[in-house]
């Protein structure tokens, strides 16, 4: 078979199965398995697909129809226009935490600076901000050792591991060094919502990395705490959050002490991170 039939044969097949990124998903599964770029399928649609990779690709296919993430199945996702290793360790980056990425850069631009990330997963975010901020060193911290060895994986992709240490350890437990920027995105979903979240997302996505507890806030609120011990004077906290949870966690902000000099809203105008400093 071409090119074009067998992603219009998956795509169909997707749709049936109410895969609403049915195209883009079908031609990101052939890409991968053919190592190039998704542009070369549309340029190239006419030429053929052999065998071996056809019959990788409907078992890629037959995944997705399950509702198994594209990213989990190709092992990769792109952000910050990098590719960084996800497995079911971690959770997918997601294009809204590329906001908190543009305002931290855009804050300290050319600056040397240490950096936390509490929650590093995937290490998305602080891989992300040492390779705009070229003069900076960073500490990862997570609680899973499994998403900490993807983390180390990526830094190396990335070559920065020479500026960027991991650890696994509990939020609770880490009291080690002094920051002028720490970096957030916890969960903060609350536990009744969980299950209105999607199939691919539910069933698949590590649940201690999306639970914010009753209210969504419990996470957040020991990022607020810990960062009152571990952020310099006029030292940066930015942190994403949920919907509708803005007013709670500024509330929250300037009772330990922070002034927010900043926010990020989503394509749907909802504020999806807040960046504070200690005053």
């Amino acid at each position: 078979m071409i090119i074009q039939d067998v992603i219009n044969d998956a795509s169909k097949k997707l749709r049936e199965n109410k895969i609403s990124s049915h195209i883009i998903d079908a031609e990101l599964l052939l890409s991968n398995l053919m190592s190039v770029p998704r542009e070369f399928l549309i340029l190239n649609g006419n030429k053929l697909v052999t065998p071996e990779i056809n019959n990788k690709y409907k078992k890629f296919v037959k995944r997705r129809i399950n509702n198994e993430p594209v990213a989990y199945i190709i092992g990769k996702k792109e952000f910050w226009s990098t590719d960084f290793i996800v497995n079911k360790s971690t959770l997918v980056p997601r294009p809204e935490t590329e906001l908190l990425i543009y305002k931290i850069i855009k804050f300290f631009k050319n600056k040397k600076i240490n950096v936390l990330d509490i929650g590093t997963g995937s290490g998305c975010i602080l891989l992300s901000i040492l390779k705009e901020l070229v003069y900076s060193r960073g500490i990862g911290i997570d609680i899973s050792k499994m998403t900490i060895r993807t983390a180390i994986e990526n830094s190396k992709r990335l070559k920065v591991s020479n500026r960027v240490r991991f650890k696994a350890v509990d939020i609770n437990e880490f009291n080690e060094g002094k920051y002028d920027l720490i970096v957030s995105n916890p969960p903060y979903i609350p536990t009744k919502d969980l299950k209105k979240l999607t199939k691919d997302i539910v069933n698949y996505e590590p649940i201690v990395a999306l639970n914010g507890g009753k209210d969504g806030l419990d996470l957040i609120k020991k990022v607020i705490y810990k960062s009152v011990k571990l952020l310099k004077k006029n030292g940066l906290l930015a942190i994403e959050i949920g919907n509708k949870q803005y007013t709670k966690i500024s509330n929250i902000l300037i009772k330990n002490g922070f002034k927010e000099i900043g926010r990020e809203c989503d394509y749907n105008k909802n504020i999806r991170c807040i960046i504070s400093t200690k005053l």
